[in-house]
């Protein structure tokens, strides 16, 4: 946008500038992204031709340039004829000084959504590692004696009366093993940073993964093979894809099923937490599974200690992969609907000397 360059490539939104005739005249980075394509493609074009809203959007930019004031349409479906139409808020707004050209921005709800899910995450891993320091260690120790009463209690008893020791063996060495996983959130160390190649370690988790949990899945890989080094922990990462790897597993509950690997890079996301500046998240990574999805009441809690899509879940796996990826100044989205469950990871990439050195390396 004339005069304004740095701003207006920082937009993380998609934007576009119409001419008096409703034609596109300019379009930011993020509006390249959601197109898919670039200035020198949309140039001169209609904006009501490129883009399938549903709302009358002739009269609204008419409305606009007539009152000098701008005008919001909320939660419309808006495509582009070449994917599927998403949820968005669109605004039309006059540009200062100039009686003709409007500024005509694009939201995705999808954006706001999972940047809200993150956040939530972070407070709750915060809440579950308290919650480790003062119950894990104090529980586990009657519990012990429970199990050990319980075996010594098994050696005079007949057959039936068997089966009421096992259970309580049985279930104290499932709350021990659940306090073992809340008590990670305490004792994680802070993560070692490095240059890391996110598809070596995507490999390393996928090999794992064919070899034991995930024997009956097809792993499908679609990496996008420019994508610069991230700034991580790798045996951290490595432990975050491989948690993702087998929910996905998991899913499809012992049939046959299909989980894509994908990595690419989208130059407009952005987060921002309490009390730090804002930071770009470029690198993506996806895991995709074909299983039922998750529940729709649990969908927007799905990080939150102890929520669990499958039964007997603990529903410490994702607090954890959450905490982490908090610690490593990246985040986590989630987007599912039946026959399609999206978890993504945005992340930071690695400084340019520390990248350079990774080069050298390799």
């Amino acid at each position: 946008m004339p005069g304004s360059g740095t701003i207006w490539a920082s937009l993380p939104i998609p934007a576009l500038v119409l001419d008096p005739e409703d034609r596109i005249t300019a379009i930011n980075p993020a509006g390249e992204l959601f197109f898919n394509k670039t200035i020198k493609a949309l140039e001169g074009s209609l904006v009501y031709d490129r883009l399938a809203i549903d709302a009358p959007v002739e009269e609204a930019l008419a409305r606009v340039r007539k009152n000098r004031s701008p005008l919001f349409i909320n939660d419309v479906d808006v495509g582009t004829g070449e994917k599927a139409p998403v949820i968005c808020n669109v605004q039309v707004a006059p540009i200062s000084n100039d009686t003709e050209r409007l500024l005509f921005l694009v939201s995705p709800r999808e954006i706001a959504g999972r940047l809200g899910r993150s956040i939530s995450a972070d407070k709750a891993a915060k809440s579950a590692i308290g919650m480790a320091e003062m119950l894990a260690h104090e529980i586990k120790n009657p519990l012990a004696g429970i199990t050990g009463a319980a075996q010594l209690l098994s050696m005079s008893l007949s057959k039936e009366d068997l089966e009421l020791t096992d259970l309580i063996v049985a279930e104290s060495r499932r709350i021990v093993k659940l306090l073992d996983q809340v008590e990670q959130f305490g004792n994680l160390r802070p993560p070692t940073l490095k240059p890391v190649n996110i598809h070596d370690v995507l490999d390393r988790a996928r090999k794992s993964a064919v070899l034991s949990f995930a024997a009956h899945m097809k792993i499908v890989e679609d990496y996008d093979p420019s994508l610069p080094p991230t700034f991580a922990d790798s045996d951290q990462l490595l432990q975050i894809f491989q948690n993702l790897l087998k929910n996905a597993a998991q899913a499809s509950a012992g049939a046959p099923g299909e989980i894509q690997l994908r990595t690419f890079y989208d130059a407009s996301l952005r987060v921002r937490r309490k009390g730090q500046s804002t930071s770009r998240v470029p690198l993506q990574i996806e895991i995709i599974d074909d299983g039922p999805g998750l529940k729709p009441e649990i969908a927007d809690e799905i990080f939150e200690p102890f929520v669990s899509g499958r039964e007997n879940g603990t529903g410490l796996g994702l607090a954890l992969v959450s905490k982490i990826i908090a610690e490593h100044k990246g985040w986590i989205s989630v987007d599912s609907v039946p026959g399609r469950t999206v978890f993504r990871i945005s992340l930071p990439v690695a400084p340019k000397q520390t990248a350079e050195q990774l080069d050298e390396e390799t």
